[in-house]
């Protein structure tokens, strides 16, 4: 099928457009630490089913094991955590700008590490769609409670964050290189991977005791944490998986980065929030941006 890459990387942002907002509402009631652990859990548990269930092969080498394990770390356990981290010292909306930073991190590794190169049309696409992604994210309005001075810290542990999506992918990619990988297959690997990390490591720092406790007196969290887990872990990161074995890093990348975009109808028609002729022009510059990305 023509353009599958590009779908699927499409598909990812609609998917981490709805994980996010789950996301957000069960970390106001539980905190963070929680959420980041017991939704890679989940993810787990949909994708065993999956692969079970649908009697998956599990053809995978040693290498793209190593390689998919370690991008599970890179993403999940570094990148998410430092992104987490950016939110206790500046906003959330300077810290989503500055993760916008990945897709091109991500294309500056493809050259260095896979030797991918882009066309001059691709390069315009790429670079069309993130000042669109830039416009909209500044224009977006944060309530008062979320208004968090600008820091260097907050800046640098986003820069970190966007550092460690970008470093998944590239390893991610490698490990298709090898050859191919089902896609439920890989995301199960790096998710694993990821757990056996971040989960002692929270225990061990007494940040994450008693999760039983913690779902059973807040349910709405729960719920909140699974449609998250569905949407992000499971479904979100599989078909990230997917774009990039079929189309180059940089443009997945920048495609999944059309999250704020997707953002934009979605609180409009969930929350009723008012859109201005700002939001809107960058919206419509991010979707020409990935118009240019299709006839590349």
């Amino acid at each position: 099928m023509l353009y599958t890459g590009e779908i699927s990387a499409f598909i990812t942002a609609v998917m981490w457009t709805g994980s996010a907002l789950a996301f957000a509402a069960a970390t106001t009631r539980i905190g963070s630490v929680y959420v980041n652990v017991v939704r890679l859990a989940a993810a787990i548990v949909f994708l065993f089913i999956t692969i079970i269930v649908f009697s998956i092969p599990l053809n995978v080498s040693a290498v793209q094991v190593m390689f998919l394990s370690m991008s599970g770390f890179v993403g999940f356990v570094f990148g998410d955590t430092f992104l987490f981290k950016s939110y206790e010292y500046t906003s959330a909306r300077i810290s989503t700008l500055i993760m916008s930073t990945a897709p091109a991190m991500t294309a500056l590794m493809a050259f260095l590490f896979l030797h991918e190169t882009l066309s001059f049309t691709g390069i315009l696409g790429m670079s069309i769609t993130l000042a669109g992604i830039a416009l909209v994210i500044l224009e977006r309005k944060e309530s008062s409670s979320h208004r968090i001075p600008l820091s260097t810290a907050g800046v640098l542990y986003a820069l970190l964050g966007a550092l460690g999506q970008a470093g998944g992918m590239i390893l991610a990619k490698s490990a298709f290189a090898q050859g191919p990988v089902n896609g439920f297959v890989a995301t199960f690997i790096r998710a694993f991977s990821a757990l056996i990390i971040l989960a002692p490591l929270n225990y061990v720092a007494g940040r994450f005791t008693n999760p039983i406790k913690i779902f059973s007196n807040d349910r709405k969290a729960f719920q909140f944490t699974m449609l998250g887990s569905f949407l992000g872990p499971y479904l979100g990161v599989t078909f990230s998986l997917i774009a990039i074995s079929l189309t180059d890093v940089a443009v997945a990348a920048t495609l999944i980065a059309l999250v704020p975009i997707i953002m934009l109808p979605t609180v409009w028609f969930l929350f009723h929030e008012k859109l201005t002729w700002r939001a809107i022009v960058g919206a419509c510059v991010a979707v020409a941006g990935v118009g240019v990305l299709f006839l590349r």
